[in-house]
């Protein structure tokens, strides 16, 4: 019996290049969708693969977002003064579930549980990011997350 370890939850997704599919095909997505369109009206090009490389690195990829774009306290920038509300938080994440769907990521109830736990905390922490008077933690970590456990900001 081998002791080999777990993958990463990026490994089994597939890497980056899944996530990539996943995140352009997602916001493409976004754009036809009512609630998030609007939201999201005037987003770059290059906003996808942010958010793929944003993801990778939480999910156990290389660090290529913290080494670009200044990590964890650099995506709750992004979100200050938006006034994100539940039903556009909602609407993106079964969006983005739904897309994973299309995409066939991996569906085995362990990746799908801790992929929801993602997006569940993450979606809502930048609803809370995005009210007035948020601010930036400019020592924020990046979040780790894993099979069954979550490395955030305010845990060790």
């Amino acid at each position: 019996m081998t002791n080999t370890p777990a993958p990463t939850l990026y490994d089994w997704l597939g890497g980056i290049e899944a996530l990539s599919r996943l995140t352009v095909r997602f916001y493409e997505r976004v754009h036809r969708n009512a609630v998030l369109a609007p939201v999201f009206a005037h987003m770059g090009s290059e906003h996808p693969q942010h958010v793929a490389a944003f993801v990778a690195e939480v999910l156990g990829g290389p660090p290529v977002y913290s080494a670009t774009h200044g990590g964890h306290p650099h995506m709750i920038q992004q979100h200050l003064n938006r006034h994100l509300n539940q039903e556009q938080r909602r609407e993106w994440v079964a969006l983005l579930l739904d897309t994973a769907d299309q995409m066939n990521m991996p569906d085995d109830p362990e990746f799908r549980s801790a992929l929801v736990a993602y997006l569940e905390w993450g979606s809502r922490l930048a609803v809370i990011n995005s009210q007035t008077g948020a601010a930036v933690d400019q020592d924020a970590p990046m979040p780790k997350w894993g099979w069954g456990e979550v490395k955030g900001p305010y845990q060790s």
